[in-house]
């Protein structure tokens, strides 16, 4: 599919529909209604460093979904296609837009990671060349965290913090991988205090990486397919984030447009 720039609000919704980044996508509705369950039930890889502040079933789960993702509310549908509601994801990138050019004009220190070394990394790729260019501190903080496989024998080199042009993946080797761990992040930060640096003004991430800025009450602009419901549910509670609703691998090129309309401040 090929990517034009889209003029106005109308013609990034139609995109958001026709690229499958929301709308019907690719992410199964078994498999959402699994990962609710899991997450309610307090399973460690779907909790993404977010401790829930009370707890919840799986139905409770999947009605915060309902409202935040815009996934079916049929409770016979359990197979098949779901849904991403492309007007919520437009509503939340409107606030990832406005904070962002908060964060341009008073240069803040932010912080940039990402669990997807393809797909959303795009958009984390521009936001970064966005704020650096407005005078922000994007910040990379130096560290000597590695972490170790849980089975060593099946690699050669332990997993390791990269910064890749500002946004924080991890690696092994010349891999990126892809992970919902709350590890990473929490080495970063306590990198930051270590030096006694001052927590990031402002944070934007997804998965483990955006759930323990949430936790730790950083502000965080975060992502979130509709598979991974720990983030709505974070913000359900009041937590201190903001969660758009996207298929989070997509091809990176399809994401142009969401980047450009939250840098439009640029």
């Amino acid at each position: 599919m090929s990517v034009r720039p889209v003029a106005d609000l109308a013609a990034l919704r139609a995109f958001l529909v026709a690229s499958r980044i929301a709308g019907e996508v690719d992410t199964p509705r078994e498999n959402n209604l699994r990962n609710a369950g899991l997450m309610a039930q307090g399973h460690e890889h779907y909790a993404f460093g977010l401790v829930p502040r009370r707890r919840w079933t799986e139905g409770e789960v999947v009605a915060v979904m309902v409202e935040r993702c815009g996934i079916d509310p049929d409770p016979l549908h359990r197979s098949g296609i779901d849904t991403i509601d492309p007007d919520l994801t437009i509503a939340q990138l409107e606030r990832w837009r406005a904070r962002l050019a908060e964060a341009a004009a008073r240069r803040e220190r932010v912080l940039v990671a990402t669990g997807h070394p393809t797909g959303v990394m795009a958009i984390h790729l521009r936001v970064v060349a966005a704020l650096r260019a407005a005078g922000a501190d994007v910040l990379a903080p130096s560290h000597d965290w590695s972490w170790e496989w849980d089975e060593p024998t099946s690699r050669s080199r332990p997993r390791t913090l990269l910064a890749v042009n500002g946004v924080h993946v991890l690696g092994c080797g010349g891999e990126l991988l892809h992970t919902h761990a709350a590890e990473p992040m929490q080495a970063l930060l306590a990198a930051l205090d270590a030096a006694g640096s001052a927590p990031p003004d402002l944070v934007v991430a997804d998965h483990g990486w955006a759930g323990v800025a949430a936790e730790a009450g950083l502000e965080t602009l975060g992502l979130a397919d509709c598979n991974d419901p720990a983030l709505f549910v974070a913000e359900h509670e009041g937590k201190p984030i903001v969660t758009v609703p996207l298929d989070d691998n997509v091809l990176p090129h399809l994401y142009e447009p969401l980047s450009a309309y939250v840098t439009r401040w640029a």
